[in-house]
């Protein structure tokens, strides 16, 4: 007989393990394939961030505003959602490598773009090219490291996939703002045949990894809005919920993040680089650092994290108008984001089954960038029709609302589980 405590933990802290067949990838005993697929993520990541520090030399040298920045930001988040629309379920019904390496072509085809960029057309296109590629890597991607890990590591392999993810995001824009600051004036082509290369050698390693098809192909619409399955979506809006907030944050400081630091007088492609690599940083380092802890707590940090970014960078645009209070608050955006992304694919990876994991991703993902590219677009219109201080303020304002809501939420739907699996544990 199953304790009441046994049935609590594996609810929140993300322990269950599935006694599923493993269709989509080969038996392993080690991490070795699981950490190749990861670095196809993190190669699809560096492509979507590298071009961060390059924007404002663009914008000064093209002369588009603040407004045309984030839709083309929010272009990216076009290709990424229609992706994972039918991704998830491509790579669920059909395997990985169906999705994935298509996904790394993509990839390939938005570096040439951007390596190529002579105007704001190249740039929407390279973006929307790089969402797509983005989808994938999410879905079929980030499943395929939790498949081709062993059973008894589904817990670590989510830290895998989660880290991967802002490892990649981290090193595109210090890979960008460090070429920039070597003055050279072709930092764009520097930039961009380095990440070209690496696109290449990911679509390489995606097509020899050891993934199946599978075994069976359950017949499912593939145009439908992405979910989990009906007893998992619990699980589901905690993570969404401590996502969210986190990934908004962070696109924010990404889309906008070189006029907030041009604002407080730290201004400069190496310095936007810098800033947004440390974020990332922030956000893979404290996923290690704090990976002893429960899901149940990385939810709730995740979500107190956001709100203290917010509380930061509104310091940063208001009355503290320094370069120190912005760069804290996108360190604590990171550390949001990385929380959160973390809880999300721990309960994933520990919950649902393989047949329904690239989906769940897709779902888990599509929570989070939809309002983040919202969000990122209306704001940076706001600031060019009321300045910048009130827009951000009104940002960091309703994101803190959505964060504080999401964390009492959350709350007391644990709570409540944790009543429901003493009373079964009680009865059986």
């Amino acid at each position: 007989m199953r304790t009441s405590t046994s049935l609590v933990g594996q609810a929140l802290d993300g322990e269950r393990t599935s006694t599923a067949p493993r269709p989509f990838g080969r038996p392993s005993r080690g991490l070795g394939w699981s950490i190749a697929a990861a670095a196809t993520v993190t190669a699809v990541f560096l492509l979507s961030n590298s071009a961060t520090p390059l924007y404002g030399h663009w914008q000064a040298e093209w002369g588009f505003e603040s407004g045309l920045l984030t839709i083309i930001f929010a272009t990216y988040i076009v290709g990424l959602v229609a992706a994972l629309i039918i991704a998830g379920r491509l790579a669920d019904r059909f395997g990985r490598k169906v999705v994935l390496v298509p996904g790394l072509a993509a990839a390939v085809i938005a570096s040439v773009l951007f390596l190529a960029a002579q105007d704001v057309m190249w740039l929407l296109v390279a973006r929307l090219l790089a969402g797509v590629a983005v989808g994938t890597a999410v879905t079929a991607g980030m499943a395929a490291v939790v498949d081709l890990a062993p059973e008894h590591r589904k817990r670590t392999s989510s830290l895998i996939a989660s880290v991967s993810m802002v490892f990649g995001a981290g090193l595109g824009p210090l890979l960008a703002g460090g070429l920039a600051v070597a003055g050279s004036p072709s930092t764009q082509q520097l930039v961009f045949t380095v990440v070209l290369c690496v696109e290449v050698a990911a679509l390489l390693v995606a097509i020899v990894l050891p993934l199946k098809r599978p075994v069976t192909q359950n017949k499912v619409r593939l145009l439908a809005w992405p979910s989990a399955p009906r007893e998992n979506r619990r699980e589901l809006r905690w993570g969404i919920g401590a996502f969210a907030p986190g990934i908004t944050a962070t696109s924010f400081v990404l889309s906008l993040g070189p006029t907030v630091l041009g604002h407080v007088g730290a201004p400069g492609a190496f310095v936007t680089g810098v800033v947004a690599c440390a974020m990332f940083l922030v956000a893979t380092g404290i996923q290690f650092a704090l990976a002893h802890l429960t899901t149940r707590a990385h939810l709730a940090l995740s979500s107190t994290t956001a709100i203290a970014a917010m509380i930061f960078m509104v310091l940063a645009v208001t009355v503290v108008p320094f370069a120190a209070a912005a760069i804290i608050a996108a360190l604590l955006a990171g550390a949001a984001q990385g929380l959160g992304q973390l809880a999300g694919l721990s309960l994933i990876a520990t919950h649902i089954t393989p047949g329904k994991r690239a989906e769940s991703n897709a779902a888990l993902n599509i929570g989070g960038y939809i309002p983040a590219s919202i969000a990122s677009v209306l704001v940076g219109y706001a600031a060019d029709a009321f300045g910048l201080s009130i827009s951000v303020t009104l940002f960091a304002s309703t994101l803190t609302a959505a964060a504080i809501v999401a964390l009492i939420a959350t709350g007391v739907s644990v709570k409540r589980h944790t009543a429901e699996s003493v009373t079964e544990g009680e009865s059986a």
